[in-house]
Formats: C-alpha cells, structure tokens, sequence
C-alpha cells in the first residue's frame, strides 16, 4: 500500500467507528430513558447466566438444529473477525500480514478462519432457505413483515458476501505467494485450506491484475465489515453486542414472581397510617408529580425492559410457543418487543430534532402501538420468557401495561372487573356472600 491508501484507510476506519460509536451512543441514551431499577445483586449468578446463555447459547440448543447452525455462525462471526485487527495494522501501516511471524500458529489460525468461513456460508444457506422456501411458521407471522422480515435476509446477504470476500482475498493471496521468486511483499505464510481451491481460478492471469484484484477482495472485505458493524444499529443483529449486557441484567426472580410496585405500597402505608391527613397531597414530594401506576409509555419501563426490546432478535421462539397466539388471538410476544423498541426509536429521534429534550407527541406504546386486545390476551404462563435464547421477558412490559389499564384508567375486561368487585365487596372472587359461604354444608 502507498501512503496515500494508508492515509485513505485511516479515514474510512475514522468514519466507520465514529458513526459507529454515536449510535451506540444513541442506544445507550434511549435505553436510560426508563426508571431505574437495582439489577446488581447475586454477581455469580448474573455472570453464569451470561457465560451459559449468551456465550455458551445453551437455550439456542433447545431446537437442535437451529441452535448448531447459529453457533457455527456466531463462532465464525466473531473468530474470523480476529483477523480484523491484522487488516487494520496492515492497512495502517502498509505491512502484509503482519501476525505471519507466529509461523505454526498462524498458519492453524487462518486455516481455523477457512474452515469456519465455508461452515458460515453453508450455515447461512440453510437459514436462507428456512426463511424463504420452507417458510417456517414464526417465520411468516403476519407481525413479520416489511423491513423486519427484509432486515433477516439482508443480513444473510451481508455475511455470505463478506466470507466470500475473505476466502478470495485468500485466494488471490496464495497465488501471488506462489510464483516463482515471489511478487512484490507477498511472502509465504498461512495455510489455505478452502481458498487452494479457488487459487487456480487466478492462473494465467497478469500478476499485476492479480494483486489489483487482491486489493479490490482486502478493501471490499473490510469496508464490508465497516458496513455491517454500523448496520446493526438499524438491525435486529444488534443482539450481537446487547445479549451479554442482557442475560447479565435479566431478572432472577422465579418465573411467575411479580414485583410491587413501590408507588402502591407508599399510597397504601399513607392510606394505613392513622396520623396521616386524608386530605393532604399524594405521596410524591412537594412539586413531583405523582407516580403513575403501571406503563403507558416507554419512560414508564424501567431500563432494562428497553434494553430487552433492544436486545431482541426477532426469531419468533416466543411467538411460537404463545398459546394465546396458537389459539389466533392478536398476541404475539414479538410485536411487542418490536413495537417497544419502534416506539423508543420514535422518542430518540424526538429528542434527537429538539436539542435533546422530549417534546411530547401526543403518542404513546400503549395504544398507538400495543391495544388493550393484545395485552388482555395473555395468559402469564411465562412461555415467552422461557423460551427466549437471552433471557428476553416480553410478559413484564405486558402486566406494566395491564396494571397501567386498570389503575390508572380502569379499563380491565368486565369479567376482570366483576372478579375484583367481588373480591372488593365479599372477600371472594365469588359473587356470594360472605354469610352463605358456609351454606354448602348444609347440602350434605
């Protein structure tokens, strides 16, 4: 490379990771506009949880098939791309293969990277036809469609391009270290064997052109990289980077296990407490609002069911064990993940056009996104949760919603009502009263 290519490729690293850090930047500002909640407690659990799931994938292997393929694709994902870091010293620096002098070693890591590439493209082809010829269920629910049902395929298209583009630039590599006498600064070093085969594709060709072609392979490779490192902001691939932050995060609570909220505790201590003026202001301090009771909006979640919505990867796994889906109701557990992080994304870009303060928009995720019907349809029996590959909990944001529904607005389904005005007049669900409980008795 000539100073002015290394000077060209500092600059498109420059862009590539600058764009790269203001949107994840971005993502770190939305994330935090939820309420605070303590996720610190019991660290080796919280680390067991995220070497197990997020790096070891062992709720992926649920469904073997699809659990393997993606290892292979996660593992070349993120083994090929230790390459990366000699491609930015070499384009830096104007060096070739800068690592080769690890001899041994080296010749086994590009080989493991060759082996891995060709396992990827195989890997992606089934996916490919999985999603597009097969057309398994979850993956042809009416809540995937449009960009969301592109966005799998395209990402496809981008791995597959991109091993191509290594094993070639490989390929065009090892014939130029192989002419007689050698060519220019390609000195013999790796070991090729995938791209042995695609070699013999460049014989009789100029070696001039050769190398042209090599350097068309490096830069369209990294540039690719660049390209999809910045692409999983728009993604559902974002999943890459959040999974580990999100199974570390994830609640630890038994399944079923549902918190208080701390704005009804204080109302009914103030209700309780004989010394309390009925008549004063609610319990928020002096100029704060009252705390709402349940979610209407995202400011309403607390962060990490943000970061859930961030970090979901749309496969559908929860979708498809849903028994409210299963039965045709308007459920399904991924909408409403994808509609909470469309709706965080609308807030960001809000505050984004308005100097960093929220104008409000007279929207909401309750209602302009989520109806009632969906929310109202679950069944709480935490399929979703158990189901997701990281630990993903769609069924918190629903009962937010719900206890947002019914008491705030007092909008739960009148059967819901009747239960709870029993409950309320006669200590029972039943609608009996509490004197003829006993009654039965007397039938025997």
């Amino acid at each position: 490379m000539s100073y002015l290519d290394n000077i060209l490729f500092a600059i498109v690293l420059i862009i590539g990771f600058g764009y790269f850090i203001s949107n994840i930047k971005k993502i770190y500002r939305n994330i935090n506009l939820g309420i605070d909640v303590n996720r610190k407690d019991n660290p080796k659990e919280r680390w067991k949880n995220m070497v197990m799931i997020a790096l070891g994938q062992s709720k992926m292997v649920k469904r073997p098939i699809a659990g393997i393929l993606h290892i292979i694709v996660y593992a070349g994902f993120i083994i090929i791309n230790i390459e990366l870091l000699e491609i930015i010293i070499d384009g830096l620096f104007g060096t070739h293969r800068i690592f080769a002098s690890l001899g041994v070693v080296y010749n086994f890591l590009i080989a493991s990277f060759e082996i891995l590439a060709i396992l990827v493209i195989v890997s992606v082809t089934v996916f490919w036809i999985r999603r597009n010829i097969i057309r398994l269920k979850r993956f042809a629910n009416p809540d995937l469609k449009g960009f969301p049902k592109n966005d799998a395929n395209y990402i496809l298209y981008f791995e597959t391009i991109l091993m191509f583009l290594f094993l070639f630039m490989n390929a065009s590599d090892l014939h130029l270290q192989n002419i007689p006498g050698g060519y220019s600064h390609f000195i013999k070093a790796g070991s090729f064997p995938v791209s042995q085969f695609l070699a013999p594709l460049f014989d009789g060709v100029n070696s001039n052109a050769v190398a042209m072609l090599y350097d068309v392979f490096w830069w369209l490779h990294i540039v690719g990289i660049l390209l999809f490192m910045n692409y999983l902001y728009f993604s559902k691939h974002l999943h890459i980077l959040l999974a580990f932050p999100n199974t570390y995060f994830a609640n630890l609570n038994p399944l079923g296990e549902f918190d208080n909220l701390e704005a009804v505790t204080k109302e009914v201590k103030l209700m309780m407490d004989p010394n309390a003026d009925p008549f004063a202001a609610p319990a928020a301090a002096e100029g704060e609002a009252p705390a709402k009771f349940g979610a209407s909006d995202i400011q309403d979640l607390n962060w990490v069911q943000l970061l859930n919505a961030y970090t979901c990867t749309e496969c559908g796994r929860c979708t498809s064990v849903c028994p409210a889906n299963i039965t045709g109701k308007k459920l399904s557990p991924r909408k409403i993940m994808m509609d909470t992080r469309d709706r965080m994304e609308e807030v960001g870009r809000n505050i984004d056009a308005n100097k960093g303060i929220f104008v409000p928009d007279n929207k909401s995720l309750l209602n302009d996104y989520i109806s009632p019907e969906e929310l109202w349809a679950c069944t709480s029996c935490n399929a979703c949760v158990e189901e997701c590959p990281v630990n993903i909990s769609p069924l918190s944001i629903i009962m937010d919603m719900r206890r947002y529904l019914v008491m705030e607005q007092s909008a739960a389904p009148m059967a819901l009502n009747s239960m709870m005005t029993n409950v309320e007049n006669n200590g029972a669900p039943w609608p009996y009263n509490q004197q003829d409980r006993l009654n039965w008795k007397n039938e025997i």
